[in-house]
């Protein structure tokens, strides 16, 4: 498959990016953790051949590979002051637990994997709302549908 589609999206995708920084700011990820999300997730038109039923939707089946440095980022951020506390996954009593040994990553990484799955999702979905928006969604499905 070629990602000719992909290039026809690209300034769409510096769009939603603008206009998605305030969801971003809402969830428990920072802008360095959600720029590694970006980094993982490959974005994909399903049924892209049926105009009714095509939609863009995030393959996040590469972000168990980011996961750990998601990680690395949020604690390097919480050790530093340039993070709110209370935004991280453990908090305060995630961080007494984990010193103690009795966090575990694991439930952080799967909290943090659903919410970076659900965001990625959410993103698809404003990335196709906004290429209906400006008229450029049938030609960008016509595209992927040659493909």
């Amino acid at each position: 498959m070629t990602d000719d589609w992909q290039d026809m999206v690209v300034g769409a995708r510096m769009a939603v990016d603008t206009e998605f920084t305030d969801r971003v700011r809402g969830s428990s990820l920072s802008n360095s953790q959600w720029g590694l999300v970006m980094t993982a997730v490959e974005f994909d038109i399903e049924d892209a051949d049926d105009p009714e039923s095509a939609r863009i939707v995030a393959d996040t089946s590469k972000l168990e590979h980011v996961l750990p440095e998601m990680q690395n980022v949020d604690k390097q951020m919480a050790m530093g002051g340039g993070r709110d506390q209370s935004k991280s996954s453990g908090g305060v009593v995630g961080g007494i637990k984990d010193a103690l040994g009795l966090g575990s990553d694991d439930d952080g990484d799967e909290e943090l994997e659903a919410e970076a799955t659900q965001l990625a999702d959410e993103y698809a979905d404003a990335l196709q709302s906004h290429l209906e928006d400006k008229g450029k969604w049938e030609a960008v499905r016509r595209a992927a549908a040659d493909d």
